[in-house]
C-alpha cells in the first residue's frame, strides 16, 4: 500500500467506500469489511450523511452510525475519515426537512450530526456531495442554463468551513461531482479571501467514464486538488458480472432505475472488450479496472466498495497489479474505439 499527500494528510492509495452499509450490508458485515481493509493497510474511509444508497428516509444516516460503532474502538489518529453533506436539488425531504443549501445553519447541523453518528470529535475531510448550484449530475452530460437555481455564494460556503476548521470539527474541505468551473471558483475565492483551500474532488472515474481526463485534469493539476476516484468498477459493470446474466443480489438488479449512467449504448460492448484485454493478460476484469485507475497521475486515492468480503479481497488484490505499457496501450486503443460510453 502506498500513501499519498492530501493537504497535510497521508492517505492510502485505496480508500474504502461504504455506501452499502445499512442497505446491502449488515453492521456485522460492515465491521468485518472495515477490519479487513485496515489490516491490508487502508487508512482512508469515505462515507456520507445520505448513505446508504439508494437513499431512503428509513435508512438515512445508517452508514455513518455503523462506522461510528466501529470507529469508537479504533485508534482514531491512525485513520482518515471523510464524509459529505448532501446538497439541494435532489429531493430527500427527510434530510433537514429538505432545506439542504450549503449555508451556515445547514452546514453546522450536518457536521454536528455526522460527528455524533461517527462517534468522533473531528472529521478529517468534509466534502460537498454535489454543488449547491445547478450542474448536470450522475449521468447527465448537457448543461442547461434554464435549470439554474438560487445558490449560496462560494465565498460564503468557504467562510463557514473556515469557522468549522477553527472550531476543530473538520480538518480539510473537499468537493464532489464538481466541474472545472467550480473547482476554479473555490480555489480563486480561497486565495483572494484567505479562506480554506479545497484539497480534493471526488468524481466518478473508470474505464467507461474518463471525462476527468479533459478539463478537470488540467484544473486540478494547477490548483493542486487531488482526485478521489469513485466507481472504479462502474457500479459493478467492470466486474463483468452483468455480461451474461443479471445477478440476483447485484445493485442494478435490486434497484431498478438506479445507476442509469451505466446502462447506455456501447457499455456492454466496451465491457466485453476490456474483459478480453484482462483475459489476455491473465487478470480479472476487476483487477484490470482498478489497476488502471490507480495508474493515473491525477488520482490521489481510488475508492472501492463491496457487498461481500470476497469482492473486497479481490479489489484490494489489485494492489499487486502494475499494468505494463503494452496493456495500457491496448486500453488506450479501446478507449478511442469506445470513448466514454458512461459519462
Amino acid at each position: 500500500m502506498e500513501y499519498r499527500q492530501l493537504g497535510d494528510l497521508k492517505v492510502s492509495e485505496i480508500c474504502l467506500g461504504t455506501m452499502t452499509y445499512g442497505q446491502q450490508n449488515t453492521v456485522e458485515q460492515a465491521h468485518q469489511q472495515l477490519d479487513y481493509a485496515i489490516a491490508q493497510g487502508v487508512n482512508f474511509i469515505d462515507t456520507a450523511e445520505m448513505y446508504p444508497i439508494p437513499p431512503r428516509a428509513e435508512t438515512y444516516g445508517a452508514t455513518e452510525t455503523y462506522i461510528g460503532e466501529w470507529l469508537k474502538k479504533q485508534r482514531r489518529d491512525r485513520l482518515i475519515i471523510a464524509t459529505k453533506i448532501a446538497g439541494p436539488g435532489r429531493g430527500m425531504k427527510w434530510i433537514r426537512n429538505g432545506t439542504k443549501a450549503i449555508e451556515r445553519e445547514n452546514l453546522k447541523q450536518a457536521v454536528d450530526e455526522s460527528l455524533k453518528r461517527l462517534q468522533t470529535d473531528y472529521i478529517d475531510l468534509y466534502q460537498i456531495h454535489w454543488p449547491d448550484r445547478y450542474v448536470p449530475l450522475f449521468g447527465q452530460s448537457v448543461y442547461d442554463p434554464t435549470q439554474e437555481r438560487e445558490t449560496v455564494a462560494i465565498a460564503e460556503q468557504l467562510s463557514v468551513f473556515a469557522d468549522l476548521i477553527q472550531a476543530g470539527k473538520i480538518r480539510h474541505v473537499g468537493l464532489s461531482n464538481e466541474t472545472p468551473w467550480g473547482v476554479s471558483q473555490f480555489s480563486h475565492a480561497a486565495k483572494q479571501l484567505g479562506l480554506p483551500k479545497v484539497v480534493s474532488i471526488q468524481n466518478a472515474y473508470n474505464l467507461l467514464n474518463r471525462v476527468f481526463d479533459w478539463a478537470l485534469a488540467e484544473t486540478c493539476h494547477y490548483e493542486n486538488v487531488g482526485l478521489l476516484a469513485y466507481s472504479p468498477l462502474a457500479f459493478g459493470m467492470l466486474s463483468g458480472k452483468y455480461l451474461s446474466e443479471q445477478p440476483e443480489k447485484a445493485r442494478i438488479t435490486l434497484f431498478k432505475g438506479f445507476g442509469q449512467r451505466y446502462l447506455k449504448i456501447n457499455v456492454n460492448e466496451a465491457v466485453a472488450a476490456y474483459a478480453d484485454i484482462a483475459r489476455r493478460h491473465n487478470l480479472t476484469l476487476a483487477k484490470l479496472a482498478i489497476a488502471f485507475v490507480r495508474s493515473r497521475w491525477f488520482v490521489t486515492s481510488t475508492i472501492i466498495g463491496a457487498t461481500t468480503l470476497e469482492q473486497l479481497q479481490e479489489n484490494l488484490d489489485s494492489l499487486e497489479v502494475d499494468l505494463s505499457d503494452e496493456t495500457l496501450a491496448e486500453i488506450e486503443a479501446l478507449h478511442h474505439r469506445y470513448p466514454n460510453p458512461a459519462p
